[in-house]
């Protein structure tokens, strides 16, 4: 069993949230902001996530406060903000650190890459994206300047 799928993390309402679920599932990884140049791309990964999610396709955003200071809100704003905005009906999780001394077990799994070097390294910026098949495994890590839709035929292949 893929280790991913040992995770429990907190979603943006402060519940347990286990990865256990998302077993079978193609899964997109997201680490978001509120504040940035890139936040724009909530409303493609919104679109992606209505035409999938019936075909066992997950997004889970992570906010961070880390490259800029840009989602400085706590989780409650947070989650207020991509509503209001950008109409996110996919999983948002609680703040957390995704590089640098405290960094989040989850993304410490994450920028190894499941030993696939093109999939590992530190995270540069807000929206970085892995794809995960429905085994639990890394088969795709996709810049911040990467749309969202430009990935959509890379998810329905594992779909």
């Amino acid at each position: 069993m893929s280790q991913f799928y040992s995770f429990t993390m907190k979603d943006i309402d402060g519940n347990d949230y286990s990865f256990d679920q998302l077993k079978n599932k193609v899964v997109l990884i997201v680490n978001t902001a509120s504040k940035c140049g890139f936040t724009p791309q909530y409303e493609e990964l919104q679109r992606l996530y209505e035409k999938h999610k019936d075909m066992d396709f997950k997004i889970l955003g992570f906010p961070s406060n880390d490259f800029g200071f840009q989602d400085p809100g706590t989780n409650a704003e947070i989650k207020s903000f991509c509503m209001l905005n950008y109409g996110v009906e996919f999983q948002m999780m609680e703040k957390i650190r995704v590089r640098g001394r405290n960094q989040n077990e989850l993304y410490k799994y994450l920028v190894k890459g499941d030993g696939v070097k093109e999939y590992s390294g530190s995270i540069k910026w807000n929206f970085t994206k892995f794809l995960i098949n429905k085994s639990g495994n890394i088969v795709g890590r996709f810049s911040p300047d990467t749309k969202p839709s430009s990935i959509e035929e890379s998810i329905l292949k594992l779909l």
